[in-house]
């Protein structure tokens, strides 16, 4: 969950206008009509709504959320209290927490803080164009709103529109050469449009003044590759030493020493950094998540699938999905497929997953599966189809091929198969151990805490290996399946493979995928400005005395 309130929401909380209560106006003669009332309301609310911040900053989220409920149990409007509800809400429930945010707005609509968090929220969901407009109105009531300009410059780097990022990050330097999103946010739009030598000479700069040291360096050592040892290890070294450095800190710092360590072939050092780490995270429940697959093969049959050949969905060929485990070559395969003048590469879209969440296709459910696939119906499914397709137009209106390469949507493919049985989809597949290797040595985000621990990942590859397997016995000759062995060893073979099984003429643009202009938002950001190197296979015997309990629990999928 994401425990964050948005920059200066200290400030806003203690000095902030003390919203009016929006119940109906009291009767004459009622306790309510005393006007002392109303006052002593709002001041009790307001120190209510003081120690919910104070419980959220400290990451108790329940404590925090039971303080807003009282306040909103008797002012119903209450922007503050909904507006943290909001922000408690994100991760947790992201659909929940715009609803929060668009209340607090409909409440107090010139609060320039208010539109800058449901952008953020509308943004984190991926539907950037009200992302953008919201946090366009942040900056309109308030035009120097410094987290506002980095919020809408990392928005239109994660939409394709790095160029326009640029011109904010710039205005925000000359407002706050010292705030710490500054810099490195600039540096990932850098990077984005393929400026690397600036975007380290970017991060180098945040770290000469000391900004975001953690995430200054872990992105300047994903710039090059070292052969001899550089100072900013030792400078790593020195501030994973740092007494007051957080575990979000550490985190970055330990990949990044790792990093450089496993550039410089000292694998045992590096490993045990990755390692280090990972040990703040919260330990993964493989048991729900193996639940979860199975109530998927169980409700998703080929009678399901007979059953909706047709009056089901879209035939519409324009949407291509690229699924597999992150690390297994998703970015790379996007940035292929992208290369073709009539293919848009559209990144990681998070609209399939919100449609899925809406109809109550998610784990927490899956005891009730049954009953939410029978609820989907041949109209439903035109309309979620239709509407898909028009959020995939915001993209391009012209391409033939809209690619979404949103790898965890291997658990949709049953979802997708309902809504476009013509859609294209590729699945990325990898050395096991390569993969979930790559994987755990990555500071992924909470959504992916199946990472953060070696047994856990490769049960976690299992079930996905197990899912994989079901969907191609129920959907014989849909899924054309993309082996990053095979497309390292033989690029021009697999591209031409890769353009044909999404039914588009050849075009040698394709081969020179590292030299397109368009952003990259993925951790891969770094590797796919370069041509294919060889140098991922195999990679895990690097660190083969480290990894037994992974290679354990992969079980007859460890390629040994």
């Amino acid at each position: 969950m994401n425990n964050r309130l948005p920059p200066a929401w200290a400030k806003h909380i203690k000095s902030g206008p003390v919203s009016k209560p929006s119940a109906p106006a009291p009767r004459p003669g009622s306790p309510q009509a005393n006007p002392s009332k109303p006052d002593a309301r709002a001041q009790s609310d307001d120190l209510l709504l003081k120690q919910a911040y104070d419980h959220q900053q400290a990451k108790r989220p329940k404590q925090a959320q039971d303080l807003c409920l009282q306040v909103l149990a008797r002012t119903p409007n209450h922007p503050r209290a909904l507006y943290i509800m909001g922000t408690l809400s994100l991760g947790y429930d992201d659909e929940v927490a715009l609803q929060y945010f668009a209340h607090a707005i409909a409440v107090e609509p010139r609060n320039a803080y208010y539109h800058l968090r449901l952008g953020e929220a509308y943004a984190k969901v991926g539907e950037h164009s009200p992302a953008i407009e919201h946090m366009q109105r942040a900056l309109e009531l308030q035009p120097d709103l410094v987290v506002a300009l980095c919020a809408l410059g990392h928005t239109y780097v994660e939409s394709d529109k790095p160029d326009l990022a640029l011109p904010l990050y710039e205005k925000a330097l000359k407002i706050n050469p010292d705030h710490p999103e500054i810099r490195v946010g600039l540096a990932n739009a850098l990077s984005s449009v393929g400026r690397m030598d600036d975007a380290a000479a970017c991060l180098n700069q945040a770290i000469e003044r000391r900004i975001d040291l953690p995430g200054a360096y872990y992105n300047l050592v994903q710039t090059q590759r070292f052969a001899d040892e550089p100072p900013e290890l030792r400078s790593i070294l020195r501030e994973l030493g740092n007494s007051k450095l957080g575990s979000d800190g550490a985190l970055l710092l330990h990949h990044a020493a790792g990093k450089v360590l496993n550039d410089l072939k000292r694998y045992d050092e590096a490993f045990d950094h990755f390692r280090k780490g990972k040990q703040a995270s919260q330990p993964f429940d493989i048991d729900q998540y193996r639940r979860w697959v199975d109530a998927l093969i169980e409700v998703f049959t080929p009678g399901l699938f007979a059953a909706a050949e047709h009056g089901f969905g879209n035939p519409s060929e324009v949407p291509v999905f690229v699924v597999g485990m992150p690390r297994s070559g998703t970015t790379l395969t996007e940035q292929i497929l992208a290369s073709h003048p009539d293919v848009y590469g559209a990144g990681e879209l998070a609209k399939l997953g919100r449609v899925a969440n809406a109809i109550g296709l998610k784990p927490s459910l899956a005891g009730k599966l049954n009953g939410l696939v029978d609820s989907i119906t041949p109209e439903l499914s035109k309309t979620l189809a239709r509407e898909h397709l028009s959020y995939l137009a915001e993209r391009s209106a012209t391409a033939l091929r809209i690619v979404d390469k949103m790898p965890h949507n291997f658990e949709l493919i049953g979802l997708i198969s309902l809504l476009f049985p013509k859609a294209r989809i590729i699945h990325c597949r990898r050395d096991a151990i390569d993969n979930c290797v790559s994987c755990f040595v990555l500071p992924f985000n909470g959504h992916h805490s199946y990472s953060d621990d070696l047994r856990s990942l490769g049960l976690y590859y299992r079930e996905y290996d197990r899912l994989m397997r079901h969907w191609n016995e129920v959907l014989p000759g849909r899924i054309f399946e993309n082996r990053y062995e095979t497309l390292v060893e033989d690029q021009e073979a697999q591209s031409r493979r890769l353009i044909g099984c999404i039914g588009l003429p050849w075009d040698d643009a394709c081969l020179r995928f590292f030299d397109r202009e368009a952003a990259v938002s993925t951790p891969s950001r770094w590797q796919v400005r370069q041509p294919i190197y060889k140098s991922s296979v195999k990679r895990w015997k690097n660190y083969e005395s480290e990894i037994r309990p992974l290679i354990e629990a992969l079980g007859d999928l460890a390629d040994v």
